[in-house]
């Protein structure tokens, strides 16, 4: 088996349909062997019922009772699979042309140069989407917070030329199974968001390149899977300060959480000030989270 596709769904029910269905249709002049592998986080939106009768034995399928997460969810698919080659999916994706064949034979004749490639993602409107970056140092992290960094591409940005980066989205990645397994796979103490960032940065530290491949272009909807809107904002609170914890230095930690803290503090106030009662209880619980 030349490449193993890996996709977790929860409650993306119509989403993750037509994400498997662009797959199948972006591999259909492949010319390799390819399997494609599917966990449903426990759903409850009939989501694995659906997956199984439109796709039947094309896919193999691996319901769950409960909501493994991300990192979790991936590590265990991985052990599943045989190919080669792993390709992570978000099920909030949808492949355009044959966007996936160009990304694996890319990788397969640039492996020597990157160990990790990620995809051009782009917005529903087909304009493009941040999605590859330097790392979340303090600088980074004070433009993502306070300057709308991805606005002005200090952070995250979407090139149209091949380039080597710290990380890129976790929505599109390939690697080679035998370096994600060395790498020991994604920390499950991550329940969603930062688990690409913290991956890809232990494989740096390893001397594993990673690359952004913008020739493979897919369509990316984003936290599709989350249940409403603060919930993103929370995860990356939650995600940045467990990245430094295990990462960076007491200092960095103390100047991280300095950070957030105005942060949610700019964001509540703005809250009682418009009387926007999703910024008082999403930078409420933020404050209370730092």
């Amino acid at each position: 088996m030349d490449l193993s596709i890996i996709m977790l769904s929860y409650n993306t029910k119509e989403l993750t349909l037509q994400a498997l269905g662009s797959v199948l249709k972006s591999l259909q002049q492949s010319g390799f062997s390819y399997e494609l592998l599917v966990l449903d986080n426990g759903s409850e939106d009939g989501s694995a019922q659906a997956i199984k009768a439109k796709f039947g034995q094309q896919i193999r399928l691996f319901p769950q009772k409960q909501n493994l997460g991300f990192g979790r969810g991936n590590n265990y698919l991985v052990k599943k699979t045989k190919g080669k080659y792993l390709l992570f999916l978000n099920s909030d994706i949808k492949a355009l042309d044959d966007a996936l064949i160009k990304l694996f034979h890319f990788f397969k004749s640039d492996q020597n140069s990157y160990a990790f490639v990620g995809s051009k993602l782009l917005n529903p409107d087909l304009t493009s989407q941040p999605s590859c970056a330097p790392f979340y140092t303090l600088p980074i992290v004070f433009g993502a917070l306070f300057l709308k960094g991805d606005y002005w591409g200090l952070t995250r940005s979407s090139p149209n030329k091949t380039i080597s980066t710290d990380w890129v989205s976790g929505a599109c990645l390939m690697c080679r199974k035998a370096d994600f397994l060395k790498l020991k796979g994604f920390d499950e103490n991550i329940f969603l968001y930062m688990e690409e960032v913290d991956l890809l940065y232990r494989a740096k530290q390893q001397n594993y390149p990673t690359g952004f491949y913008p020739k493979a272009k897919l369509i990316h909807y984003g936290s599709a899977s989350s249940q409403d809107k603060k919930e993103p904002i929370l995860n990356v609170y939650r995600g940045l300060m467990y990245f430094y914890q295990k990462h960076y230095s007491r200092l960095a930690n103390l100047t991280l959480r300095f950070l957030l803290k105005t942060k949610a503090a700019v964001g509540y106030t703005l809250g009682i000030i418009s009387n926007n009662q999703y910024l008082k209880t999403t930078y409420g619980q933020a404050w209370q989270m730092v």
